[in-house]
């Protein structure tokens, strides 16, 4: 699925208010008598567990909708928040209906009917002060409520979770791991089994476990181990920990961690494909509306410990690779091991693979590396005790290893969520890339600074490199472009009478402590002027199917406002709501879509003939494209630009398809021309979605032709 977000420029903002105006319903924090916080969110039964990240406030909110009828959108706010995240109390949604959440600054997912049916939950978190929520509901039994929400007061890439992860603890020495727990201060703590020896029995668990880690019981998130099961059905399990450790005889359940979901498993139990427990997880992994997901058990799927690579837990490790999980925490061998990010049967995969981390090491002996894998360790250890510390956020993680007093070992391990939304950002690109000024003359040249996952700054811009006698002022000197969208600035370049030369300048783009660069070669001499170029806000007289050869069913190509369409797959942008200059550019299809299949390219080619202009000499082709595709594409998709002489195309640029999820991203590129000097040509602009049925978007913006 993908949910469509309009871009908000200033007329359209003015509209939005309007409408807010004439009885949008908006819920917003109200402060109470004396600066109170607003009152904290009522306690629901069946409830998905959320855990939250420092700085986060609550209040109350009431947004709900009902049977076969078209609501008007709804917004969610607190004022001066950095981001929000809403708790759905009911969400019964009937065949194709749902429920779409928008960010005001960035980020957008729609619910579905496999999205936690009969439970409450908190969404994932949205860039800004409020949530915007439109409902598409056909089926008079489909109904959601949204009665309260979260909200940070710091960006949401700063915001972090701590998780704490151990298995095989108690142990002789689990005195010495409790207290690294402690200073850690995490929101949880997760156990990979084996928790209290020799059989996990009440009276070990009280013992021996209870006197050292019973100070964080109201925090932990257990898993049984082989050792719980030497006591009959893992009584001892069960009576220690009570409801926390999930249903007794399955104790197998998930809850949230920020923008977390985390899913405890029993591997002790039926594990197998079709088994109840893997039909839960599958299901489980559906309805989460989380970014990011971890999940943890007692046996290994890969080992290079005593016990070696476990098979019996394979249908856990296909499930969520198939859920595109990033995380699994195991013990079981009494060691550390980190794992690369790989498939169920262990090959490395850096882009769809899962990492396993081992951390048998909460204070139980130790076990040597004496056997093989089928995946790649990266690190390893045998003789440390010690703690994972995860820190988390809403797009990345990162695993550290931390060491009893006394010992020196540890590791640290990075990630990105693989649904996660992209952290904000900014890119700089410049329209012309060439461009030729004469001596004593000007020329000019567009700055871009384009945002990506809600980056909102002021971007100081300034240009160097430029060839000797040439000056350049970018006006306005500083930028600030909405949330996910563009701003753009001149920059003059004037040369003197006496300059001389070429040289690649450097555009930069500065905020806090980031840059970002764009080049653009100057030269100097006798101006060749433009034999075409086209920013696409006129009908320049291009020809949609001039040959007559086209096959796409939809998306075809056409000049217009382009929407922004995100997708709920991936969460990336793929059809940019933005453009390089003023509001028009050639895109395939420029409406958004509520569904993978509608409005993006299907069906075959389609193409988009210039009118046709004389090649001047050493002339050169500049313009800006973007284009994005889901993991279902291949190399027989393409985005395309053949220049046309006579009847003979010539190819001068191509992109095509792979099997790895593309967010749309506006660049520049340029093609030489010189060849085709003195002859009379068109421009044909081809984009294709062929072989098999993907998801496939493409736009071009200010097209130039220069000597």
């Amino acid at each position: 699925m993908r949910s469509s977000t309009r871009r908000w420029r200033r007329r359209t903002l003015a509209v939005s208010t309007a409408t807010l105006a004439a009885g949008a319903f908006l819920v917003a924090a109200q402060p109470q008598a004396g600066g109170a916080a607003p009152p904290a969110a009522p306690e629901v039964a069946d409830q998905i567990p959320q855990l939250t990240e420092a700085g986060v406030t609550t209040g109350a909110a009431s947004v709900s909708g009902a049977g076969a009828s078209t609501m008007a959108t709804r917004s969610v706010c607190a004022p001066g928040a950095q981001w929000l995240r809403v708790r759905f109390t009911e969400l019964s949604l009937r065949g194709e209906d749902s429920v779409t959440l928008t960010g005001s600054r960035a980020g957008a997912f729609t619910l579905t009917a496999r999205n936690w049916p009969g439970k409450a939950f908190h969404s994932r978190a949205f860039e800004g002060d409020c949530v915007r929520v439109s409902a598409a509901l056909s089926d008079p039994a489909s109904r959601f409520a949204i009665d309260a929400y979260q909200a940070g007061d710091q960006p949401l890439a700063s915001a972090t979770t701590t998780v704490a992860a151990v298995g095989d603890v108690c142990g002789s020495s689990c005195n010495q791991t409790a207290p690294l727990i402690k200073n850690m201060n995490p929101q949880a703590l997760i156990l990979a089994g084996d928790n209290a020896y020799n059989s996990g029995t009440l009276s070990e668990y009280k013992n021996t476990y209870d006197p050292y880690y019973g100070q964080f019981k109201s925090i932990t998130y257990p898993t049984p181990g082989n050792h719980e099961y030497n006591t009959s059905g893992a009584s001892g399990y069960f009576d220690y920990f009570g409801a926390r450790a999930g249903e007794r005889g399955k104790g197998y359940y998930s809850f949230d961690v920020g923008d977390w979901h985390f899913v405890a498993l029993n591997s002790n139990i039926a594990r197998s494909a079709g088994s109840a427990q893997e039909t839960w997880l599958k299901n489980d992994l559906a309805a989460s509306t989380k970014p990011c997901t971890a999940a943890f058990f007692h046996h290994p799927r890969f080992s290079r410990g005593s016990h070696g690579d476990d098979t019996s837990v394979r249908p856990f490790f296909q499930a969520l690779y198939n859920a595109k999980a990033d995380l699994i925490v195991v013990g079981h061998d009494h060691n550390y091991q980190r794992y690369a990010p790989s498939r169920p049967d262990g090959t490395r995969d850096d882009v769809n693979g899962v990492r396993e981390l081992l951390i048998g090491t909460g204070g139980r002996g130790y076990y040597n590396f004496d056997q093989s894998s089928a995946a790649v360790q990266e690190a390893g250890n045998t003789n440390t005790f010690g703690v994972g510390k995860l820190t988390l956020s809403a797009t990345d993680y990162r695993s550290d290893f931390v060491p009893v007093s006394g010992r020196t070992f540890t590791d640290t391990a990075t990630g990105k969520c693989k649904k996660g939304v992209s952290s904000p950002a900014f890119s700089v690109g410049t329209s012309p890339s060439s461009v030729s000024v004469e001596p004593g003359g000007t020329a000019s040249v567009t700055v871009n600074v384009g945002s990506t996952g809600g980056f909102s700054s002021e971007t100081a811009l300034s240009v160097s490199g430029l060839p000797s006698g040439v000056t350049g002022t970018i006006s306005p000197s500083s930028v600030t472009p909405p949330a996910n969208g563009s701003a753009t600035a001149t920059l003059t370049l004037t040369a003197s009478d006496t300059a001389t030369g070429s040289a690649t300048a450097t555009v930069t783009g500065s905020s806090g402590s980031t840059t970002q660069t764009a080049k653009v070669s100057v030269s100097v001499g006798p101006a060749g002027g433009e034999a075409f170029a086209d920013d696409f806000e006129t009908d320049k007289g291009w020809q949609l199917n001039a040959a007559g050869a086209d096959t796409a069913t939809s998306g075809k190509w056409e000049r217009g406002d382009p929407e922004q369409t995100t997708s709920t797959y991936s969460n990336q942008i793929k059809q940019r709501g933005d453009t390089t200059s003023g509001a028009n550019c050639l895109v395939t299809g420029r409406l958004a879509g509520s569904a993978y299949g509608v409005n993006d390219l299907d069906g075959g080619g389609s193409s988009m003939a210039s009118p046709s202009f004389t090649v001047p000499a050493g002339g050169k082709l500049t313009f800006s494209y973007t284009f994005a595709h889901g993991d279902n594409a291949t190399s027989a998709d393409y985005l395309r630009i053949r220049v046309l002489d006579g009847t003979t195309p010539t190819t001068v640029f191509e992109k095509l398809g792979s099997a790895t999820e593309v967010a749309g991203v506006w660049q520049t590129a340029t093609a030489d021309l010189s060849s085709f000097t003195g002859r009379s040509v068109r421009l044909l602009v081809e984009a294709a979605d062929a072989s098999t049925a993907s998801l496939w978007e493409s736009a071009v913006d200010d097209v130039r032709v220069t000597a």
